[in-house]
C-alpha cells in the first residue's frame, strides 16, 4: 500500500521518540488491517512502560529550550507545519483511507479540518496575554502571566486520526508546551506521517513524539501518573475518560477531556424540510456515523413527521457504500466487527420494542465491517438506541408533540456535547438552544465543527474547550505576580 503514496517517506513502521524512529522494542510488533478488506497494512512496534517514559523524558527535556523561543519564532515553526500538512493533503487522507475507512472525500476534508488548527494555534503563539490588574495598595502592582504547563499527554481516537492530534498538540506546540502523543492503536499511520511533517518543518527533538502500540492501557497509565506529565488531554469514551481522570489525580494533573455523546436532533414542525433534510444526513452519516457529535436521537414534531421520515428514507437508500478509495463512495466500512455487532444488538432491541425499518437494516452485501445507512422510525425513549451512542449509520427516529416535550428528552441523558435544531421561528430556535444541556449545538445545521469555535461538552462529556482562542488556554497555568516597594506617583 505504500506505493499509494506520493511521498513515500509518509509511510512509518516506527514510533517516533526523541526526534528518532523506533523501530524495534523487546515487545515486538503488532499488525494493522485496512477496515475495508481487512487485509494486512504494516506492522508496528508495541511501545509500553519503558518507551513511554523515554517518550515523556525526552519531552522534559526539550521543555526549556521549546519553551524560551519566542511566541513568534514558536509560531514561525508551527505555521512551516501547517504548510507542510496541506502540501501533503492527498497522502495523509489516503493513510486515513486505508487505515481508518472513510471516504476519501472525507479524507481530505478532515485533513483541511486538521490543518486549520495548525494554521489557527499557528497564529494564536503570540497572544497569549497577560493582564495588569489595577493593585489593591498604591505601592504595589498586580500582573498575571500566562506560562506554559510543561509535559502534556494526548491520547487520541482512532475516528478522526488527524485533526484529533492537531486539535491538541497544534495549541500546546504553540502556547510552549512539549507533547507525548498516544494514537489509537488501529490508526497510527496518520499520526506518525503527522510526526515526519513536524520533523520536516522544523520541531525539535522531543518537543513532539508519536508512541505506538495496542497496550494502551499500559501507556496511558504510565503518561497519567508520570509526574513529568503535567497535562492530559484525551477524546474518547465516557468509560476510560472516568479511569484516565481518576489516574491523574494522585498527581493532580491538568485534565481536558471530550468524551462520549448522545446528540439529540430536533426539527420543530416549521422547519425548511430540504435544510432539515441536509442537515440530518450530515449530521448522522459523516464517518459512517462514527463521530462524537452525529446525531444519534432524531426528534421530529408530529405534523411533518411522516413526510420527513419518507424523505430521510429516500435521501438514505441513494448513499453509495463501498471501498473509501472508490470514487464516488459515502458510506465507507465500520472501524471493527465489535462496531457491527454493537449495531446489531441496538437494532434488534428496538425492533423487539415496536420500531420498524424505513431504509437499510443490517450488514451490507458487501459483507466485513460494512453495515447498510439505516432508518428506525417508531422509537421510544426507553430503547437502547435512543439511551446509548450507536456510533454508526443508524438513524433513529422520535415522534414529539410540543417544545417542552421535546426539550425534556433531548436532556434526558447524562451526555451533553453536541445538539442541533431546525426551525425557521428565531423565538423559539433561540429558547430551545438555551435549554437544550449541550456544549455545542448546531441551528439550521449539521455541521458545527471549525477551528474558530470552542469545541467542548459538559455533563458526562466532558472537561475543557478544543479550538478557538479559548484553546489554548488548557495549556497554560495562571501565574500570579505581586510587586511591592515601588514608590507611588
Amino acid at each position: 500500500m505504500k506505493h499509494l503514496l506520493k511521498d513515500a517517506g509518509l509511510w512509518r513502521e516506527a514510533a517516533l521518540i526523541d526526534g528518532s524512529w523506533v523501530d524495534e522494542t523487546p515487545h515486538g510488533r503488532y499488525e494493522l488491517r485496512n477496515p475495508a478488506n481487512g487485509e494486512p497494512l504494516v506492522q508496528l512496534p508495541r511501545c509500553k512502560e519503558a518507551e513511554t517514559i523515554q517518550a515523556i523524558e525526552a519531552a522534559d527535556r526539550a521543555f526549556g529550550p521549546w519553551r524560551k523561543k519566542t511566541a513568534k519564532e514558536r509560531g514561525e515553526i508551527v505555521r512551516r507545519w501547517y504548510e507542510l500538512i496541506v502540501e501533503h493533503k492527498d497522502d495523509l487522507a489516503t493513510l486515513i483511507t486505508l487505515e481508518e475507512g472513510k471516504p476519501i472525500a472525507e479524507a481530505r476534508g478532515e485533513i483541511d479540518y486538521a490543518a486549520s488548527f495548525v494554521q489557527w494555534f499557528s497564529e494564536e503563539a503570540k497572544r497569549v496575554y497577560g493582564e495588569m490588574i489595577p493593585a489593591t495598595k498604591d505601592r504595589q502592582r498586580i500582573i498575571a502571566l500566562k506560562q506554559p504547563v510543561g509535559v502534556c499527554a494526548a491520547i487520541t481516537p482512532w475516528n478522526f486520526p488527524a485533526a484529533m492530534i492537531t486539535r491538541k498538540a497544534a495549541p500546546a506546540l504553540a502556547a510552549g508546551c512539549t507533547m507525548v502523543v498516544k494514537p489509537a492503536s488501529q490508526t497510527p499511520m496518520t499520526a506518525l506521517a503527522l510526526g515526519e511533517l513536524a520533523l520536516r518543518a522544523g520541531i525539535p527533538a522531543g518537543v513532539l513524539s508519536v508512541v505506538t502500540g495496542n497496550d494502551t492501557r499500559v501507556i496511558g497509565s504510565t503518561l497519567t501518573s508520570h509526574e513529568l506529565v503535567r497535562k492530559i488531554t484525551f477524546t474518547g469514551s465516557t468509560e476510560v475518560g472516568r479511569v484516565l481522570l481518576q489516574q491523574s489525580a494522585a498527581t493532580i494533573k491538568k485534565c481536558s477531556m471530550e468524551l462520549g455523546g448522545n446528540a439529540p436532533l430536533v426539527i420543530f414542525d416549521d422547519a425548511d424540510l430540504d435544510i432539515a433534510v441536509e442537515g440530518v444526513m450530515n449530521a448522522k452519516y459523516r464517518n459512517s456515523g462514527q463521530s462524537c457529535i452525529a446525531a444519534n436521537r432524531i426528534f421530529v414534531q408530529a405534523g411533518i413527521y411522516d413526510a420527513l421520515a419518507e424523505r430521510l428514507a429516500e435521501a438514505t437508500q441513494e448513499l453509495r457504500v463501498g471501498n473509501g478509495l472508490e470514487d464516488g463512495v459515502q458510506v465507507g466500512p465500520l472501524i471493527d466487527a465489535a462496531a457491527v455487532e454493537k449495531l446489531e444488538e441496538h437494532l434488534s432491541n428496538a425492533l423487539a420494542g415496536g420500531a420498524q425499518i424505513l431504509a437499510g437494516g443490517g450488514r451490507h452485501p458487501l459483507g466485513g465491517t460494512f453495515f447498510e445507512p439505516t432508518v428506525v422510525s417508531g422509537v421510544t425513549r426507553e430503547m437502547t438506541i435512543a439511551r446509548e451512542e450507536s456510533f454508526g449509520p443508524i438513524m433513529p427516529l422520535v415522534r414529539f408533540e410540543a417544545d417542552e416535550q421535546v426539550i425534556a428528552l433531548a436532556n434526558d441523558t447524562v451526555f451533553g456535547l453536541a445538539a442541533y435544531v431546525f426551525s425557521r421561528d428565531a423565538a423559539r430556535l433561540w429558547r430551545a438552544a438555551e435549554a437544550i444541556e449541550a456544549g455545542m449545538v448546531g441551528i439550521n445545521t449539521g455541521l458545527i465543527s471549525n477551528e474558530a469555535a470552542p469545541f467542548g461538552g459538559i455533563k458526562q462529556s466532558g472537561l475543557g474547550r478544543e479550538g478557538s482562542r479559548h484553546g489554548i488556554d488548557e495549556y497554560v497555568e495562571i501565574k500570579y505576580l505581586c510587586w511591592n516597594g515601588l514608590d507611588a506617583v
